[in-house]
């Protein structure tokens, strides 16, 4: 009897057919349905792997902040670990013991009092790390009320219209009202007048970014701190500070090691940070770290009886892979303080000289350096309406590169930009290349006679500079 076969797809049909392995009959693989039995490993492993090849290159990823490259090294530790379950601190206790040597070499690196003692854990991202922050910032804030016999049913977030849309969905999710102060001038970032203007007996804390998506630079943290303190002495409003360091948090301190943006400041409460961006592990992993125990409300803490032990846990997610834990002692083990200090200063250099370059190229300038995160913006001349910075974005992806083109936020949506982000593994050789092909790029995009893109045709990839509506007041 003659071996039946899946029915082939009609004209116009969504299923695939392929065939995969040359010695092998065609056959029909269906892509929204699951397939009526079984196939190859080698073949359905084929079918995935060339669908795939359609993706960008992710060491050409100018646009991400997370990691494209680790040694492979790493990459067998990574693998190893895979199948353990983060969560299952009784099972895998030698996984759990490096978690927590991380929080407390973080606690170190950012200069908490009792590093030995420091709340902390990972997640599994710094947007998960980041409401963890806000959380303890809202529970605080209630206690506090609560104990003074005031309403607290009004928190609200103050801080810059250029934070990561995780922030955006935090106050969503956990309905508290988000003071955005936007930007003005010169002023692309949070700024400490503004931020203390915004702040009243609601506000539940202010979050000041060590590393801004939209551009790169580092928010003043410390001049915030300041002015909290003055409005505390004048108001007795006392408002903490959580530091997003998704990015700057691991590279202020080992570029910027004078800079006060951490611990040191007794008005930063907490900090978070993306393991997978410049912690340079493969995503995803993040950190949140408390400056005490105070920090972080007892009721945040669950103590889960789980798989025969008790647990205390204060992350959102549940299970989740171990792997990129094991990747981060790894990667601190591995380099160290200098090993960071040498892989983060070639990424700023790289970024510099980039900019620098990129701004002796007519018609471009930059908007910022790269001197603080490894990161820069430019745009096209206000005086040049050949094309727009959403065609230049488009011609590179013609060469691999996806570097992205946004709009900033109020009231500076007049700014159209371009982005770079600057990670380990993108070094001077590929910046050479990468200048060669935005050259040719610009040559022949100047021999159009108008502009062919706009922001409506832009390719919607930002990664964290997404617009956000200003509906903050002043109180």
């Amino acid at each position: 009897m003659a071996p039946k076969h899946p029915p082939r797809a009609g004209r116009g049909g969504r299923d695939l057919e392929v065939n995969p392995i040359f010695t092998r009959e065609p056959l029909t693989v269906p892509r929204y349905r699951l397939p009526a039995g079984e196939m190859e490993p080698s073949t359905a492993y084929q079918v995935v792997h060339d669908e795939l090849m359609l993706d960008g290159n992710a060491r050409l990823n100018l646009a991400t902040f997370v990691s494209t490259w680790a040694e492979p090294e790493a990459r067998v530790l990574m693998a190893e670990c895979e199948a353990k379950n983060m969560i299952d601190k009784d099972e895998y206790p030698r996984t759990a013991e490096l978690e927590l040597r991380c929080v407390r070499m973080l606690a170190r690196l950012w200069n908490a009092d009792d590093p030995h003692h420091a709340v902390g854990c990972s997640t599994t991202g710094s947007s998960e790390a980041a409401m963890l922050g806000g959380l303890a910032l809202k529970r605080r804030w209630r206690e506090r009320r609560r104990a003074a016999g005031e309403p607290a049913d009004r928190p609200n977030l103050v801080m810059g219209v250029n934070v990561q849309i995780c922030w955006e969905k935090f106050a969503n999710y956990f309905e508290v009202e988000p003071r955005y102060v936007p930007m003005e001038g010169d002023r692309y970032h949070l700024g400490a007048r503004e931020a203390v203007e915004l702040c009243d007996e609601n506000t539940i804390g202010v979050v000041a970014v060590l590393g801004s998506t939209f551009d790169g630079s580092y928010e003043p943290v410390a001049d915030i701190a300041a002015a909290l303190d003055d409005l505390q002495a004048r108001t007795g409003l006392d408002v903490p500070i959580h530091v997003d360091g998704a990015s700057g948090a691991m590279i202020a301190p080992f570029l910027d090691p004078d800079l006060l943006w951490d611990f040191r400041l007794p008005r930063v409460a907490s900090i978070n940070t993306s393991g997978h961006k410049y912690g340079l592990v493969m995503p995803g992993v993040g950190w949140a770290l408390w400056r005490d125990e105070e920090a972080l409300p007892d009721d945040l803490v669950f103590h889960v009886n789980y798989l025969g032990g008790d647990m205390p846990t204060f992350a959102l997610n549940f299970s989740r892979p171990g792997a990129q834990v094991v990747a981060q002692y790894y990667n601190f083990l591995r380099l160290g303080f200098d090993g960071y200090r040498r892989v983060q200063q070639t990424c700023r250099d790289v970024a510099t000289r980039l900019a620098t370059e990129i701004d002796g190229l007519y018609p471009f300038y930059k908007l910022t350096g790269g001197g603080d995160l490894p990161v820069f913006a430019f745009r096209v001349r206000e005086d040049f309406d050949g094309f727009t910075v959403y065609d230049v974005s488009a011609a590179l992806r013609e060469s691999g590169w996806l570097v992205p083109a946004y709009s900033f936020p109020e009231n500076r949506t007049d700014l159209d930009v371009l982005r770079v982000v600057v990670r380990n593994g993108f070094g001077h050789d590929l910046a050479e290349l990468f200048m060669d092909d935005l050259r040719r790029t610009t040559l022949r995009l100047r021999s159009q006679k108008q502009p062919h893109r706009d922001p409506r045709q832009a390719s919607g990839f930002a990664h964290g500079a997404e617009p956000k509506k200003v509906q903050a007041r002043k109180v």
